[in-house]
């Protein structure tokens, strides 16, 4: 199992020190990988951010933190399709050129549609966005004189150089509804929902390995990203976390496993879309993800990221050694 973090390139915490000096100390106490999100109109999530809407790029943000450091992984989760995918190709195969084939390609269908209004795609169907991308990118990162054309784009004889270091990036579909999970058994390498019930997790995953066994292809690579707060104790990790925010998010997740009552009420209902506790508690949530066959999880630290050091120092010292071990 890989383990990683999602890093503060939004909001009122966003800098360089933290990015870079943080993902430099991640490498150092043994993570795996560092993980970015993407907007190209940022408008945080009312039941879980503040309201500041900075928000730095995120593929120039892996490309900065892939020259300080030597081998994490470096992931988005997710990349929305706003760009051209010819763009994004040539982005992609020069972050590994420059640092490696340490890229892994997260795509979502996005939340907002005023970021595709703002660009003028607001009556293009999202999710085919990421579709066509996929193919896009699998072609132009392994073919020269390529001809595509869809619904969404449509160009002749492109060859695009530098072509990825190692021939391909992973391309990994983001999302917890039951589409996602079936797009990425379709045509991805991983799947990556964010806040997600461990009960809605485990049917997600039932679902991929019936697909995956139909289609005679390997499941595809299963990661999460759940907020999480570790300190001392439990009561003190609970402290940071906007519990009201969560419940509310959850209860509107239309394809979630509900909780018996039917509706998300109390800390212990949002099993696995948090992880909270001391480093004991942390390795015990962590191992239920585990258990589910959960093969890369990445520590989402938004509601602690002004304790940002302190909390990598605490998950590489007290709590990866014991899950590696």
């Amino acid at each position: 199992m890989k383990f990683g973090l999602l890093l503060p390139h939004f909001g009122e915490h966003a800098s360089r020190e933290k990015l870079l000096e943080g993902s430099k100390l991640a490498e150092d106490v043994g993570f795996d990988s560092v993980w970015v999100r993407d907007h190209l109109v940022f408008e945080p999530h009312g039941e879980m951010e503040k309201p500041n809407r900075t928000f730095y790029d995120a593929l120039t943000t892996l490309t900065a933190i892939g020259a300080v450091t030597e081998r994490i992984e470096l992931g988005t989760g997710s990349l929305i399709p706003f760009r051209h995918p010819l763009v994004t190709a040539l982005m992609a195969g020069t972050i590994t050129q420059l640092v490696g084939p340490r890229l892994i390609l997260g795509f979502g269908a996005g939340t907002f549609d005023h970021e595709f209004e703002a660009i003028e795609w607001g009556d293009r169907d999202r999710v085919e966005l990421v579709r066509s991308n996929a193919e896009i990118l699998r072609r132009v990162f392994t073919e020269n004189n390529v001809d595509y054309a869809d619904d969404n784009f449509k160009f002749n004889d492109i060859t695009i150089e530098p072509k990825p270091v190692g021939g391909r990036v992973p391309f990994w579909y983001c999302g917890a509804t039951p589409r996602s999970a079936r797009l990425a058994v379709e045509f991805c390498d991983g799947w990556m929902p964010g806040r997600i019930s461990l009960q809605t997790m485990a049917k997600r995953i039932d679902t991929m390995r019936e697909l995956s066994e139909k289609k005679g292809r390997e499941l595809p690579t299963i990661a999460v990203i759940p907020p999480t707060s570790i300190e001392e104790t439990r009561d003190e990790a609970l402290k940071y976390v906007n519990i009201p925010g969560l419940l509310a998010w959850a209860n509107k997740s239309k394809f979630a496993v509900r909780p018996p009552s039917g509706k998300f009420e109390t800390v212990e209902d949002l099993e696995g879309q948090l992880i909270v506790g001391s480093p004991d508690e942390v390795v015990g949530e962590v191992k239920k993800f585990q258990d589910l066959g959960t093969q890369h999880l990445v520590f989402d630290f938004r509601f602690k990221f002004e304790r940002f050091f302190e909390q990598i120092k605490l998950l590489g010292q007290e709590v990866l050694p014991r899950l590696r071990g």
